[in-house]
């Protein structure tokens, strides 16, 4: 059966107060229908000083889709480690382990956009040394026992739910991200399916005595919309998944390697021939998911670059109620 992933970045082009509350709102009451639906995961992930809402706060969302759910996974992919104090954030990822029961799955990231780190008045070039920190104190901390951190003594409570401690990755398209899973004995989460980089990951792994893991994204990923006639969603709301689109592609360098990552944003009809966002009807929808791979994820983005939230509503409900029953997932 595939994993069925509700991705939420919270993205308005013309962000009011008013107009994101509902939109968070929405997203909660959709993760709260994805869990009685059977739905897999809730993703989200951190980005900051976009000037269109794009979700800055993670951790927040998480702790909110958490109290409000009961059996789903809430995957943070990615969290920019190094903009975070390595203290708090132990206790916060703590707390959201507590309260989730271990349904919160972290992918620690390292960003890459520098604007992001000037925001927070933090040096990009340190990036490297203040990410291994961060992981390093986390396990400390999440042992419950004094440690050293930054010359004093601290102690760190309360201790996650999750033993030895909640599910951690370390995510990145680099070598060094590589290295960095495998010397803390962590699994590795590749920006793209790099297999060549996950050969390597391996051979530190071994280098350093530890199995390890890899949560590998396939070579192709969708980000999926259902809609009963695809034509007319497309012209609708084909400006929506552009705006997205062409927003994420302008942060990214050609030597960023991103599991979702479009270059067709001239115009909507290019996008819609690319592939990387798809439309399709419930019936579509199941024959995709019956040509890919079993360990090949299903991701529904219903509230993609500020698409309104009612046809976001109208997406979700096809997905569960007429994809879900033919693929075995409903619950």
């Amino acid at each position: 059966m595939p994993v069925t992933v509700l991705r939420f970045n919270l993205v308005d082009p013309a962000p009011t107060p008013e107009g994101l509350r509902a939109r968070y709102r929405a997203a909660v009451a959709m993760a709260r229908y994805a869990d009685d639906m059977g739905l897999s995961t809730v993703q989200t992930e951190e980005h900051h000083a976009t000037g269109n809402g794009w979700m800055p706060s993670p951790l927040t969302f998480a702790g909110a889709v958490l109290g409000a759910t009961r059996r789903i996974t809430v995957t943070v992919s990615a969290l920019i480690t190094p903009l975070h104090d390595p203290l708090r954030l132990a206790e916060d990822l703590a707390v959201l382990d507590l309260l989730g029961g271990g349904r919160l799955v972290t992918v620690a990231g390292i960003g890459y956009r520098p604007e992001e780190y000037a925001a927070h008045g933090v040096a990009w070039e340190r990036r490297g040394a203040l990410q291994d920190e961060a992981l390093e104190t986390l396990l400390r901390a999440w042992t419950g026992e004094p440690f050293t951190y930054r010359g004093r003594t601290v102690r760190v409570t309360p201790r996650p739910a999750t033993q030895p401690h909640p599910l951690l990755l370390v995510g990145g398209g680099s070598r060094p991200a590589a290295r960095r899973a495998a010397r803390l004995g962590l699994p590795f989460f590749p920006s793209a399916h790099l297999p060549e980089l996950v050969a390597y990951y391996h051979e530190q792994c071994a280098a350093h005595g530890h199995e390890g893991w890899v949560m590998d994204p396939p070579a192709t990923t969708a980000l999926l919309h259902v809609a009963e006639d695809p034509d007319r969603a497309w012209e609708r709301y084909g400006e929506h998944f552009l705006y997205e689109a062409r927003t994420y592609a302008g942060w990214q360098s050609a030597d960023i390697r991103s599991a979702v990552r479009s270059r067709a944003t001239d115009d909507v009809a290019a996008l819609r021939e690319e592939g990387v966002y798809r439309v399709l009807t419930p019936e579509e929808c199941v024959a995709y998911a019956g040509k890919a791979e079993a360990s090949d994820p299903l991701v529904l983005h219903p509230l993609c670059g500020g698409m309104p939230v009612d046809e976001g509503w109208r997406s979700l409900h096809l997905f569960a109620e007429r994809v879900l029953p033919a693929l075995g997932t409903a619950g």
